[in-house]
């Protein structure tokens, strides 16, 4: 059974009336979990659970926009470059030990996706994505970074509109930016930005060539 107090946001109309972030003080691991079951696989918001707070949000557009075209992106250069992936979406990643959980714009497998095998790979729960994209529009995701901390996500492509994508290495127990991926070595994030700010005047598909282009003109 879910909590009085999460029954209030009347799952049913949930997704259709959020029209921000909604915070909600002193959950259960047990009503988390709850209303991840209750409100199901097929939904935008996305939750985030840290020792008994629960944050709720729907992405803009966008939002989803920049993630899926940064998704995109990570995939073409894991064909580019040779490299095998597991692109697990916004696949909730939950410790109850930790007593956290969160569900990333787009979370890969990439350096370990040697470990996950078939369609509907089991994930265990001490091997975290190798990589995770967050897109903050409207809210920051300085919450969910530390639950990234937390699990030992390796690498964050954050994306703000204020300055534009930044990259995190987990280095020395704390994440530290960088001008390169862990992944893509010969990424850097200049080059990531460059490719976004093509997106103002070209199509996606244009974009994704032109990453193409680049990575066969590193050899």
């Amino acid at each position: 059974m879910i909590s009085t107090d999460v029954r209030e946001l009347d799952l049913c109309n949930f997704e259709g009336q959020l029209t921000q972030t909604i915070v909600l003080p002193n959950i259960s691991w047990v009503t988390y979990q709850a209303l991840l079951t209750e409100m199901g696989n097929h939904r935008s918001a996305r939750l985030t659970y840290d020792c008994g707070r629960l944050t709720i949000k729907m992405p803009s557009k966008l939002h989803e926009i920049i993630n899926r075209l940064l998704a995109r992106i990570v995939n073409t250069l894991t064909e580019e470059f040779d490299l095998e992936v597991v692109d697990i979406g916004s696949t909730t990643l939950d410790r109850q030990d930790l007593d956290k959980g969160a569900e990333p714009d787009t979370g890969f497998y990439i350096q370990n996706a040697d470990q996950l095998t078939g369609l509907d790979p089991d994930i265990p729960e001490t091997l975290p994505p190798d990589l995770v994209i967050e897109v903050d529009i409207s809210s920051p995701s300085t919450q969910r970074l530390q639950i990234y901390q937390a699990l030992g996500i390796a690498e964050i492509w954050q994306y703000t509109k204020q300055k534009g994508l930044r990259i995190y290495h987990w280095q020395s127990n704390r994440y530290v930016e960088s001008s390169v991926s862990l992944a893509f070595p010969k990424m850097t994030v200049e080059r990531l930005n460059q490719f976004l700010e093509q997106r103002q005047n070209q199509s996606e598909n244009q974009v994704i060539r032109a990453v193409r282009t680049w990575v066969r003109q590193q050899d």
